[in-house]
C-alpha cells in the first residue's frame, strides 16, 4: 500500500468546459482526487494532468503508486506523477529517467476491484466525444466477472437509466432505496403467487442494482454507507424470495409437500449462506475473489447460483407453467454450485501447502 505521505497532489492543466455526468473534468478530477485520499498540497510529488483528456480512474490509482511515470497519447501529455520539482516541460529533457507508458501502445491493466484485465480508456473531451465517453467510462465500471444477465442482457438498459438519473442529479443512494422498495415489493408478491408481477419488480430492482452502483462510479459519489446500504440489500434479499416464491405456489394449486419444501429451502439458504462462507474464506485466504483465481471460475461465475442465474431458472420454468418445478432446479443448482466451490477451496488450499502462490489468471495475464 502507499504511504499517505508519499501520495502527489494533483495539479490540472489547462481548461475544458465540456461537461461529463453532468459536471466539469475538474470537477471529476477533484473528485477522483479526494476518493483516492489525495493531499491538496505536497512538497515531493505533483499528479499533473491534462484536461483536454478524460480517463478511466483506474488509471489514477496506477499512476499515483509510480513515481517518475508519465502517460502518452502518443506526442500529447495525459498525465505525469512527477517528483524532485520536476514539471511538465522537463519531461522532454529527463526522459531516459521516466518511465512512459503510450496508450496507444494498450498497456494492460489489472482492476482488482471490478475483476478485470484491460487497457482502461483514456479519450479526448469534446463536445463531440462526450456521449461517447460517457459510454466507455460506464462500460469501464462494469465488473469484468459476474452473472450472464448482468455482464450480457442489460447492460444498454442501465446505460440509459444511469444517463437519465446523473441528468437530473439523482444520488445513487436514491435509486438504492428505490430498488429496495421494488424488492420487497416482489418478495410480498411471490408470497401470493402473482409471480409474473413479481418478476417485473425484480427485474426493475435487479437493473437498478446495476445503476446505483455504476451511477456512484461514473459521477465519483460513492460513499461507504451507500456501499453498505446496496451489498447489504445484495446479500439478505434472495433466500427470502426464494422462500416466499414457495408460499406462493399454493395460489397455483402447485403447493410443495412440506418435507420438500423443507428439504428445497434447506437447500437453498444453506446452500446461499455456505457458498459465501467459501467467497469470504478465500478471499481472506488468498487476498482475493474466488472467481478471479482460475479461467475455470470467471467462466462458472456466469451462471453459478446467484440471484440472477437462479432468476431465470424461475422465469423458464414459470413460462411452461411450473413454478414449483423451478424452485427444486433452483435447489439442486445451488447444491450443484456449493459442491463446485467447495472443491475450487480444497484445491486452492492443497495448491497453497505444496508451495506456489495462488494469483488471479489476469494477473499472470
Amino acid at each position: 500500500m502507499t504511504d499517505a505521505k508519499s501520495l502527489p497532489a494533483l495539479t490540472p492543466i489547462g481548461e475544458n468546459s465540456t461537461l461529463l455526468w453532468g459536471m466539469t473534468n475538474a470537477e471529476r478530477l477533484r473528485r477522483l482526487a479526494r476518493a483516492e485520499g489525495l493531499p491538496e498540497a505536497s512538497s515531493t510529488a505533483q499528479l499533473y494532468v491534462n484536461l483536454d483528456y478524460v480517463f478511466d480512474p483506474v488509471w489514477l490509482r496506477h499512476i499515483v503508486t509510480l513515481p517518475g511515470t508519465v502517460v502518452m497519447d502518443g506526442d500529447a501529455l495525459v498525465m505525469a506523477h512527477l517528483t524532485g520539482g520536476m514539471t511538465p516541460a522537463d519531461i522532454a529533457q529527463h526522459r531516459g529517467g521516466l518511465t512512459i507508458i503510450d496508450y496507444r501502445d494498450n498497456p494492460q491493466i489489472y482492476n482488482r476491484q471490478l475483476r478485470k484485465l484491460d487497457c482502461p480508456f483514456i479519450q479526448r473531451l469534446t463536445p463531440e466525444t462526450r456521449r461517447e465517453i460517457e459510454r466507455k467510462s460506464y462500460f469501464g465500471a462494469y465488473k469484468g466477472v459476474t452473472d450472464a444477465l448482468t455482464k450480457y442482457l442489460w447492460p444498454e438498459l442501465a446505460l440509459w437509466l444511469t444517463r437519465g438519473a446523473a441528468s437530473i442529479g439523482m444520488t445513487p443512494n436514491l435509486v438504492t432505496a428505490i430498488g429496495a422498495t421494488l424488492c420487497v415489493y416482489a418478495t410480498y408478491l411471490f408470497a401470493y403467487g402473482q409471480y409474473w408481477e413479481g418478476m417485473l419488480a425484480g427485474f426493475i430492482f435487479m437493473v437498478l442494482d446495476t445503476v446505483d452502483g455504476k451511477l456512484a462510479r461514473c459521477t465519483i459519489t460513492s460513499s461507504k454507507w451507500g456501499n453498505v446500504a446496496d451489498h447489504g440489500v445484495d446479500l439478505v434479499h434472495p433466500p427470502f424470495w426464494w422462500y416466499f416464491w414457495g408460499v406462493g405456489l399454493g395460489a397455483w394449486g402447485l403447493a410443495l409437500s412440506n418435507q420438500t419444501f423443507l428439504l428445497v429451502m434447506i437447500a437453498v439458504v444453506a446452500g446461499y449462506v455456505l457458498q459465501r462462507v467459501i467467497e469470504g474464506l478465500f478471499i481472506k485466504d488468498f487476498g482475493m475473489d474466488i472467481h478471479v483465481w482460475q479461467k475455470f471460475d470467471s467462466d462458472f461465475r456466469l451462471v453459478t447460483a446467484r440471484r440472477n442465474p437462479n432468476f431465470a431458472i424461475l422465469f423458464f420454468a414459470t413460462l411452461a407453467g411450473r413454478p414449483d418445478i423451478g424452485l427444486i432446479a433452483v435447489a439442486w443448482w445451488t447444491v450443484i454450485s456449493l459442491v463446485v466451490h467447495a472443491v475450487r477451496l480444497v484445491q486452492a488450499y492443497a495448491v497453497k501447502r505444496s508451495g506456489p502462490p495462488i494469483v488471479s489468471w489476469m494477473e499472470e495475464a
